[in-house]
């Protein structure tokens, strides 16, 4: 028998220990493939299980998801006290203008252009412009149902949801939601009956004494807008009609120059 050399028998030795490593490696491979194969196959399984329809309600909910993040990241940031900010830049920009006449190409006269009342002329057409877009938007809703709890032309509206939503979006300091809770808001002043101005806030106690229940907006000329009640459609109707006038609470101003966007 051959000896066996020394570098013979380190070789052998290298072999045996690294043999077992070998198989090892090997069958963790094999076994991670398999299971990979394995989830794929489930997943595969999961989804030809699904109807045609929920296969497809998946699919739209993976396109909705896409669009919210696209519109998310497309959508202009909301900046807290921006009303107020867009209030504070209309009065600065009046007072550059009495400040700077000669930024104009016509002749501007600063001190002729307040009224008896004290208010600028500037300041009074802004309030007119918004005011008639205010009418203008009541005016649209002529016709349409009377809802209960409705604030929107596509459900219709109740009384005070039809003023809700006409002057909400132009005003700094929004209304709330209910007739008597407009009656009593402290941003809206009381109008003398003689002192009446389109755009003024109407309340009446219809099925209660001195709570209100009803509203509606002066037009002008003694007429009002208001949705009246269930069965009925959005209409004008005559504050000097005996039933008005017996249910008559008083009137509210909200459209001023500081209330206005």
């Amino acid at each position: 028998m051959s000896r066996i050399t020394h570098f013979q028998a380190v070789a052998i030795i290298l072999v045996c220990c690294t043999w077992p490593l070998k198989v090892t490696a090997s069958s963790h491979n094999k076994n991670v493939a398999y299971k990979s194969a394995v989830s794929r196959k489930k997943a595969h399984i999961s989804y030809k299980a699904l109807s045609y329809a929920a296969q497809q309600r998946r699919h739209n909910r993976a396109l909705l998801l896409v669009q919210e993040k696209v519109k998310r990241s497309r959508a202009t940031p909301v900046i807290e006290g921006d009303a107020q900010d867009k209030a504070a830049l209309r009065a600065q920009n009046r007072i550059y203008i009495e400040q700077h006449p000669e930024w104009f190409a016509t002749p501007y006269r600063p001190h002729n252009l307040h009224l008896q009342d004290g208010t600028s002329l500037v300041d009074n057409q802004h309030l007119q412009s918004v005011t008639e877009k205010i009418i203008g938007r009541l005016q649209q809703q002529l016709g349409k149902p009377y809802v209960w709890g409705g604030e929107s032309p596509q459900e219709g509206f109740d009384c005070s949801g039809l003023v809700f939503y006409a002057y909400n979006k132009l005003l700094a300091a929004k209304l709330p939601r209910t007739a008597n809770e407009m009656f009593h808001f402290r941003r809206a002043r009381n109008v003398a009956d003689n002192d009446l101005q389109r755009g003024d806030l109407l309340f009446f106690h219809i099925h209660t004494r001195n709570k209100a229940d009803h509203v509606g907006v002066y037009l002008g000329d003694g007429r009002f807008i208001e949705s009246p009640r269930t069965g009925e459609r959005i209409r004008i109707s005559y504050l000097s009609d005996d039933f008005w006038q017996q249910h008559y609470l008083g009137s509210k101003r909200i459209l001023t120059d500081n209330t206005v966007l």
